[in-house]
Order: structure tokens, then sequence, then C-alpha cells
């Protein structure tokens, strides 16, 4: 026998290892689009978790009273507010989480079987920690633009773009005010991630296994619900104190928030415990719809390439 068959046999699997710049590249595109679509619930989403702030009178009574507001006094427009901060964070943050996760997934999966729950947990908070700082700097500043229609006249930023955002708030505030937050949006990561991408794996699983389902988008669909409903649980309380502590003002060198739990201790006295997860609905029909929208676009993205690229026509995907 030819001892040539085998090498050839590797190099035609080396070929049709996805290049890991795709990898991120679908990450980013596919987190992207969906942004695109679930902007405004990001919106009203923020304005929630900001309304009451303190103790003070809730500027909305729910997310549907805060979305007719939005739309009554800042216009059709008005509920797009940093767009173009979402867009960044998506092509910095997304593109890396998912680019970091798919790599991480694929280099512990042994003969052809997945990682377990576990280390499935464990990818997805590296990727997550990794790819928050990042995207901080577009996060604070898509909850800056987000919250400034909520403010009196006189009190707005007045931010124009999320270039504008980066360099004023560097001019103004100090480079690493870009920064401000990294501690909680890093720990919000890790919990939604690792809520998220572990159990969107997992769901997918568990519903292939039943036999109920094939690897198409109704799949995905199920499995990416039942991932936002998770990740929303999970999630919550560590998002509000990193909107507050992104959003808040510096008064003669006095921050209002000390920190993350100086954020939750706040809440918590002031607001009631609940409020920790004010504002579920938004968050979930804003975090539920990107979970689906971002893995549909990524699974159809990674489906694609490997049939008309790679030559496969399997449409398996390595999430």
């Amino acid at each position: 026998l030819s001892p040539h068959p085998p090498n050839m046999a590797a190099q035609t699997e080396a070929k049709k290892t996805m290049p890991k710049s795709i990898k991120f590249l679908f990450g980013g595109s596919a987190g992207m689009g969906a942004t695109l679509f679930v902007q405004p619930l990001d919106l009203v989403k923020n304005r929630m978790q900001l309304s009451g702030e303190g103790g003070a009178k809730r500027q909305y009574k729910t997310s549907f009273h805060a979305l007719t507001s939005i739309l009554r006094n800042e216009g059709i427009i008005g509920i797009y507010t940093g767009l173009s901060a979402g867009l960044l964070r998506q092509a910095s943050y997304t593109t890396t989480r998912l680019g970091v996760y798919t790599i991480l997934f694929e280099k512990f999966s042994k003969d052809g079987k997945p990682p377990n729950f576990f280390m499935k947990a464990g990818i997805g908070m590296t990727a997550g920690a990794v790819g928050a700082v990042i995207g901080t700097p577009a996060e604070i500043s898509l909850i800056r633009m987000t919250a400034d229609g909520r403010l009196p006249v006189a009190e707005r930023r007045n931010y124009s773009s999320v270039f504008n955002a980066l360099a004023r708030i560097t001019r103004e505030e100090g480079l690493f005010t870009l920064w401000r937050g990294c501690g909680p949006t890093v720990s919000r990561a890790i919990v939604v991630n690792a809520a998220q991408l572990a159990s969107y794996s997992q769901a997918k699983q568990f519903l292939l296994g039943t036999g109920w389902f094939r690897d198409n988008i109704l799949c995905h669909f199920a499995a990416s619900m039942i991932s936002g409903l998770v990740t929303t649980a999970a999630s919550m309380p560590v998002d509000i104190a990193k909107t507050r502590i992104q959003n808040m003002k510096v008064i003669d060198g006095k921050p209002e928030y000390r920190g993350a739990l100086d954020v939750l201790f706040k809440v918590v006295r002031k607001e009631g415990l609940f409020s920790l997860w004010k504002g579920f609905t938004p968050y979930y029909f804003r975090l539920g719809p990107h979970t689906v929208i971002t893995f549909i676009f990524l699974e159809q993205m990674n489906r694609i390439y490997r049939k008309y690229v790679m030559g496969e026509e399997g449409t398996g995907s390595s999430l």
C-alpha cells in the first residue's frame, strides 16, 4: 500500500477546516444583522433600567408605556437612537466572543463529540470576558446614547454618533473612561455567555436527541428561545449594575456609584429587591430575539460557506 493516501486524506481534512477569520467575520455579521431588528427593544430595556433610579418616580410604568412615550416624544427615528453604537458593539464584542467560542469549542471537541456542559460553560465565560473588554467602549457609548432622550434638554450629552461619543468621552473625561464599568461589563458577559452559549448548545443537543427536531431553522429557533430565557433570568441584576455605572455622571470628582455592589445595594434598599429584574419583559424580548436572529444568521452563513466554499453536503454547525 502507498503511504500517500493517508497524507492526502489529512490534506483534504485540513482544507475542510473553516478559517478562523471567517468565523470571526460571521460572528460579528450575525450580531450586527440581529441588531438592526432589536435596537428599539434595547433602547426600551435601557430606559426601563434607568427609570426610577435612586427611588425617584418611575418615568415608565411598563415597557409598552416606555415605547409609546419614546415614539410620541422622539419620533420613529428616536427608537433607533444609538444604532451606530449598537452596530459597533456587535462588530467588536460579538465578533470576538463568537469567534473565540467557536474556536475553543472545536479545540475541546474530541473524536467528533462536543464538550460536556461544564466545559461549554467555561468556554462561554472565557469568550464573553475577552469580548467584553474589547467591546466596553462601544457599550458605554450605547448606554449613554440610548439614555439621553429621557433627560431634560439642558442635561443631555447629545452625541451625534458612536464615533462622536468615543471622541468626546476621551476628550472630556479621559481615555480610560471608555472602559468605565469594564468590571461589571465583564461580569455580565461571563454570566450571559455561560448561560447563553452553553444553554443554546445544550438545548440544541437535547432537541435533536428527542427525534422531533432536525438540524434546521426550527430547531435553531427553539434552542435560541430557551437560551434567551435562561440568560435573561440569570443576567438581569448584573446588567442593571452595568447600565447605571456606565450612564452615571461624576460631579465634583464624586461618582454616583462606587461600583457594581454599591449599585445593587442601593437598588435593593431604595427600589426593592425585585427592581433588580426591572424591565424583565423588554430585556427578554430584546435578548431573546437577538439570540434567535444571531444564531439563525450564524448557522445559515456557516451552512452556505460549508456547502458552496468547502463543498460539504451536511448542514451541521460547530455550535
